[in-house]
């Protein structure tokens, strides 16, 4: 499996360690993680920090043409919100674990140039399915339904 997305999957499993949500997130930029996050929605008590964005805030200020070349890692596929914040940074590509337990809006970001690359991981998919399996009302508050 890609070290990358195994890099996210640790993130994940760190966010549910804090019982989180399991989703992590990698920027990549040449063969280099620059910046990591995972879901802390639940463990702020946010309404924005989903894995993509806490990864993107993690990585700080930087120039447009940095951002162009990177590749986010998601062990998810990234909800409108994310997407939306990879589109406008112009991050070019998006390697996903998996979209069956949530699918985002990947076909709108191909439209406008994106690079979608779904890994359909079981791993990630496991992650997923047992997170929601015991916290149906953590899941569903937010993007789950």
């Amino acid at each position: 499996m890609d070290k990358f997305i195994q890099e996210a999957i640790k993130e994940a499993k760190k966010s549910l360690t804090e019982r989180g949500i399991p989703i992590g997130a990698v920027l990549v930029k040449g063969s280099s993680i620059i910046a990591r996050g995972h879901n802390r929605r639940v463990q702020k008590n946010s309404a924005v920090l989903h894995a993509e964005m806490d990864c993107l805030e993690n990585a700080g200020r930087l120039k447009s043409a940095d951002y162009k070349k990177c590749v986010i890692y998601s062990t998810l596929s990234p909800c409108d919100m994310c997407m939306g914040a990879i589109l406008l940074y112009k991050i070019p590509r998006v390697v996903i674990g998996e979209n069956e337990t949530f699918k985002g809006p990947e076909n709108y970001a191909k439209r406008r140039g994106v690079k979608i690359v779904n890994l359909d991981s079981a791993d990630c998919k496991q992650l997923m399915r047992d997170f929601i399996k015991n916290n149906p009302r953590i899941w569903n508050e937010d993007i789950g339904k």
